[in-house]
């Protein structure tokens, strides 16, 4: 009979599989919805900005509206097209960052890095600003309490993303598509009407025209151009957070990418074929986005929901920045340029770290800005184009080194779109570098100069522990534990318990002041210390001055030096406290002595803790330093 072999990974019958945290992560669907909320949500400002630059040229200009669109959608296609190369390239996640890193060099990405930070962000706190601004227009008496629904939105975000990127990736679906939907409702249906149902300017709007039109020429193309590139913020998110996604990885984020693509190209498409079919112009006090929506539905209860819609999706979509960032944070501080905490995972696969530490630098942004989104607007986008151009760069080298099947189209490909996001940086950064762009110019060096001296601090670390090195063979030494005593409990023997256990030779000791008080104590310590004999000598240590730490820590210094090739650790016996608020009720004896002794000894120093109402297991914790902070109370 043949023996019948499991296949690799199956569950025996009547088990739950495993939990390898997969259902924790993104599909592509759960995707689109958790990392596309910034490149979506840039339609209601994107052909607006477009507008915006063109309307220094009068109605001339304004004509100029789709063919700007169609070369903004052709980055969009060779953007997304290149992210996709990188997506399969780079499965770890990254993006710019990267791939800059294997084919730029340490410091180019470590500005890719710094450009990808600075864009998260700013990100939120745009996001959060717009769509805060946007509820204040529709209800203005809580336009003096912008602030505050700023940061309870930027909480209520933070909330979802700490309980797991699919949570909230299901909590913004329905969000996303209802924005969608709307958009494509009113590009098909605008494109059926010979003439719009509503104008704004009919309605008293002052128009935003310049009266002295200048003439369109390649200057303020190229303007237009860059500021409408704003609404390609977002479309590396997906690259960058690709370990999110469930297996296989990379196909999910490929499809993710170009579902993001071809949505958000469609979009932008439309709208400007609209406003070029409606003849729109800028008008003070109302959005294109919304004039469009006049035009094509009327001003009904289609209008409102478009509106509501494009407020929601504004304030989530900073939700973009709470997908991509704690994972670039997670490479950097594998790579020793960001403190290793980013790079440790909660529950649900979550970067809890990351996620905190961006809502917290948000908040501040918030906080400085006043919950004004046109203080903040200027300094948006530029990080992006910065990440853009290197990536594009690196993946030219990247097809130069690979040669693979038809590697010169792609370079080529790769180097258009190096040489269009580039000119994009260099336009944005000067003509908005008087607006607050100079801020970005400053910071992000900063940034690249903080990575090099973290990364510059572990090394130093590594070298002192010698790490990647073989370590030479352990030494066994003799072992004398050293407990501090003040009197007799159940903690007290739970101490000599446990140093009998971890040493050769155990010796409790008390410091005796010269006070009455304090010597009448110390006797009645000694007398009981004898009475009890647990087979350990009491050591009285007198001290003139009242300290604590100090003579404990001479003492430990009198025996290395008069046994040298004997190990000495000291073991503080503490009790721990029930609930949090009872620690202020702990006199932090033990921390006293644990400093003294880390700071003038190499000892090492064990904390040993134990409740004093549940008689739990005690528990001994060392580190390689000596000290782990634990709950301190006063010692036995």
């Amino acid at each position: 009979m043949p023996l019948l072999t499991a296949e690799p990974g199956a569950v025996p019958a009547g088990e739950e599989p495993p939990d390898t945290g997969e259902r924790h992560r993104l599909t592509a669907v759960t995707g689109l919805a958790a990392l596309s909320l910034d490149a979506m949500a840039s339609v209601a400002y994107g052909p607006e900005a477009i507008v915006l630059v063109l309307a220094a040229a009068g109605a001339h200009g304004l004509g100029f509206t789709l063919p700007v669109t169609l070369a903004i959608a052709g980055l969009l296609a060779v953007l997304v097209a290149s992210y996709r190369q990188v997506i399969a390239a780079f499965p770890d996640g990254g993006g710019s960052y990267a791939v800059a890193k294997r084919h730029l060099g340490a410091r180019t990405s470590l500005v890719a890095a710094a450009s990808l930070v600075l864009d998260y962000v700013l990100n939120v706190a745009v996001a959060v600003t717009a769509g805060v601004a946007a509820l204040t227009s529709a209800f203005p008496v809580l336009y003096g309490d912008r602030l505050w629904l700023c940061l309870a939105v930027l909480a209520l975000i933070t909330a979802v993303n700490l309980r797991g990127i699919v949570e909230s990736a299901k909590a913004f679906i329905a969000p996303t598509v209802v924005f969608v939907g709307s958009i494509f409702v009113l590009i098909l249906v605008g494109l059926f009407r010979s003439a719009p149902v509503t104008t704004v300017s009919a309605a008293g709007h002052a128009s935003a025209l310049a009266d002295n039109a200048s003439t369109v020429g390649v200057l303020l193309l190229l303007k237009a151009f860059a500021s409408g590139c704003a609404a390609l913020t977002g479309v590396e998110a997906i690259a960058n957070a690709v370990p999110s996604f469930r297996l296989s990885r990379v196909r999910r984020a490929q499809r993710a990418e170009v579902a993001l693509g071809a949505v958000l190209g469609v979009m932008l498409i439309g709208l400007s074929v609209l406003i070029s079919r409606f003849h729109l112009q800028p008008v003070q006090g109302v959005t294109v986005l919304a004039q469009l929506a006049d035009a094509s539905l009327g001003h009904n209860w289609a209008f409102y929901v478009i509106q509501f819609a494009t407020m929601i999706l504004l304030a989530l979509s900073a939700n973009t920045s709470f997908g991509g960032l704690p994972v670039l944070l997670k490479l950097l501080a594998r790579d020793n340029y960001m403190p290793h905490v980013f790079a440790l995972k909660a529950g649900r696969q979550v970067h809890r770290h990351g996620v905190l530490a961006l809502a917290l630098v948000s908040a501040a942004l918030l906080v400085f800005s006043g919950g004004d989104t046109n203080t903040l607007v200027p300094l948006f986008a530029i990080g992006v184009f910065v990440g853009f151009t290197i990536a594009q760069v690196g993946m030219v080298r990247h097809w130069r080194e690979e040669r693979g099947p038809a590697w010169r189209g792609k370079a080529l490909l790769n180097g258009f779109g190096a040489l269009l996001t580039g000119v994009s940086t260099v336009v944005v950064t000067a003509s908005k570098f008087a607006d607050g762009a100079w801020l970005i110019v400053i910071t992000l060096p900063l940034l690249v100069l903080a990575f090099a001296a973290v990364h510059r601090a572990y090394t130093r670390i590594g070298e002192r522990l010698r790490l990647g090195r073989i370590p030479e063979a352990p030494h066994r030494y003799r072992s004398v534990v050293i407990v501090p005593v003040s009197s007799l409990s159940r903690l007290t023997s739970e101490a000599l318990t446990a140093a009998t256990s971890l040493g050769d030779e155990v010796r409790a000791v008390t410091v005796c002041h010269p006070d009455p008080e304090d010597r009448a104590r110390t006797h009645a310590l000694e007398r009981a210390w004898a009475e009890w004999d647990p087979g350990v000598p009491l050591v009285r240590l007198t001290c003139e001055r009242r300290s604590l730490g100090r003579p404990i820590a001479a003492y430990v210094r009198k025996v290395s030096v008069s046994e040298p090739a004997t190990r000495v650790t000291v073991l503080i016996p503490e009790t721990e406290p029930e609930r949090l608020s009872q620690r202020l009720l702990q006199n932090q004896r033990g921390a006293v002595v644990a400093h003294a002794v880390r700071r003038e000894t190499d000892a090492v120093i064990c904390r040993l803790r134990k409740s004093p109402v549940k008689g739990a297991q005690s528990a001994v914790r060392r580190t390689s330093t000596g000290v782990e902070s634990g709950q301190e109370g006063c010692f036995s």
